[in-house]
């Protein structure tokens, strides 16, 4: 079962790169982002691909220009996530054959970055949004948007984000954070996955 979860892995380093993206695919965690403001982010995309590229979706966040998403492409990733909605950028990303997930926070930006082909959305920051957020956009989305709930959304209120629509999640600091140890992060996503389990069950 491939589960609608994003690793948001802020701040990793290309030397712990595989190890760590390791255990969260063996938690089930199988779709992974590293945003550009890490260390070398490509270079661990790079890494991560070649050692799990059959087994996982892998790409990069905080995508903002399409300079990066030319970046994405030659490490061999296939996602590309940003925290807003830049039309140029998702179709960029769509022109090279990459999975487009731009953020939005308005129904203004959900129909822009839809119409600019976009695979799906990211509602951010979903702690300003909310459930109530999400589930007064939802009556006005296309029928089978795919709406991911970044910021806010965790293993505390999966539930409640899931009733009000929320397809997925984009998880950071919750599973990741620089500096911690390969068990720590492995600890994490499978208390997050048991969660999100357990929510859905």
């Amino acid at each position: 079962m491939t589960l609608p979860i994003i690793a948001i892995l802020r701040g990793l380093k290309p030397s712990e790169a595989v190890d760590i993206a390791s255990v969260l695919i063996d938690a089930g965690i199988t779709t992974i982002e590293v945003p550009t403001n890490s260390p070398d982010p490509f270079d661990s995309i790079a890494k991560i691909v070649t050692a799990f590229g059959d087994r996982a979706v892998i790409g990069a966040g905080t995508v903002l220009t399409c300079d990066h998403v030319d970046a994405v492409a030659r490490a061999g990733g296939t996602l590309v996530v940003s925290p807003n909605c830049d039309t140029d950028v998702i179709r960029h990303t769509k022109a090279k054959g990459l999975q487009s997930w731009p953020g939005v926070f308005t129904p203004t930006e959900a129909f822009a970055a839809l119409h600019a082909g976009a695979d799906g959305l990211k509602l951010f920051p979903g702690s300003m949004a909310g459930p109530s957020g999400l589930q007064a956009m939802r009556a006005i989305l296309p029928t089978g948007t795919q709406v991911y709930a970044v910021g806010g959304a965790g293993s505390e209120n999966f539930g409640e984000w899931i009733a009000a629509s929320a397809d997925g999640f984009g998880l950071g600091s919750a599973i990741f954070k620089p500096g911690m140890s390969v068990s720590d992060v492995a600890k994490n996503a499978t208390e997050i996955v048991a969660a999100y389990k357990a929510a859905t069950s």
